[in-house]
This record gives structure tokens, C-alpha cells and sequence, in this order.
């Protein structure tokens, strides 16, 4: 199962989109999903160097198994999971 999660509508709502990873997050691990597209977009790149930060914190980073950049278009992150 794969999850997908488009920030474009909240792209400057910092609050929102803590909360909209996190839901996602947990969505994921809920439904045992194995993957998550995250769509920061392009743009400057601001987006998703906070998403990145979101994800690398030490409780975020203990729920998935990896992060994957998409080599034909930095606008899009992969969060991979995997269940014992």
C-alpha cells in the first residue's frame, strides 16, 4: 500500500504541515502502509528542507526504515516502512 501526501495547499502554514507529516506518518503505520510520497515541491526548496528536518528527528526517524529522493523530480521525497 502506498500513501501520498501533497503539501502544496499548505506550503506556508509550518504548523499545519508538522501536523500533516505526522498524520501520515502514523496513517502509514496504521494501515501498514509500505510506502509514502511526500510532494513538497519544487520551488525554492524551503519545503522541503523542512520536511527533511521533520523527518530526521530522533522519535520520526525510529517509526520508518528510509528516505529515498526522487532522482527525476526533487520536488517528490519517498518514506519507506517495514513491519516485522
Amino acid at each position: 500500500m502506498k500513501l501520498k501526501l501533497d503539501l502544496h495547499p499548505i506550503y506556508n502554514r509550518g504548523g499545519e504541515i508538522d501536523k500533516a507529516l505526522r498524520e501520515i506518518i502514523d496513517e502509514a503505520i496504521r494501515k501498514r502502509a509500505t510506502e509514502v510520497e511526500i510532494i513538497p515541491g519544487k520551488g525554492s526548496g524551503q519545503l522541503k528542507k523542512k520536511v527533511l528536518r521533520f523527518l530526521d528527528q530522533k522519535e520520526i526517524k525510529a517509526l520508518y526504515h528510509r528516505i529515498d529522493k526522487d532522482a527525476k523530480n526533487h520536488g517528490r521525497l519517498f518514506v519507506y516502512f517495514r513491519y516485522k
